[in-house]
C-alpha cells in the first residue's frame, strides 16, 4: 500500500499557518483532498488519514485567515483614499 502524503500534507500546512499562507495552505488543501480520496478508495495507508486531516484543515485556516486580512486591509485602503479625496477640506 503506498503513501498517502499525511507528512507532506502536514508539513505544508504548518508552513501556511506560520507564515507562507496561500503560498502552502492552497497545496496543503489540493494535495490533502487527493490523498482523503485515495484512502477512501482503498489504494493508500488509511493510518495517514490524521495527518491529511489536520494538514488540510491548517491549511485552510491561513487560507481563509490570508483573504480575510486582504479584504480588511482592502477596506482600509480604500477608506483612507475616499476620505482623503472627498473628506473635510
Amino acid at each position: 500500500m503506498k503513501s498517502a502524503n499525511g507528512v507532506l500534507v502536514l508539513v505544508l500546512g504548518i508552513l501556511s499557518i506560520v507564515g507562507f499562507n496561500c503560498f502552502t495552505g492552497i497545496p496543503a488543501w489540493i494535495v490533502g483532498r487527493s490523498s482523503l480520496k485515495e484512502i477512501d478508495a482503498g489504494r493508500a495507508d488509511p493510518s495517514e488519514r490524521g495527518m491529511v486531516v489536520a494538514g488540510m484543515v491548517l491549511g485552510i485556516i491561513a487560507t481563509v485567515a490570508t483573504t480575510l486580512f486582504f479584504c480588511a486591509w482592502g477596506a482600509v485602503v480604500l477608506g483612507v483614499v475616499s476620505l482623503a479625496a472627498w473628506g473635510p477640506k
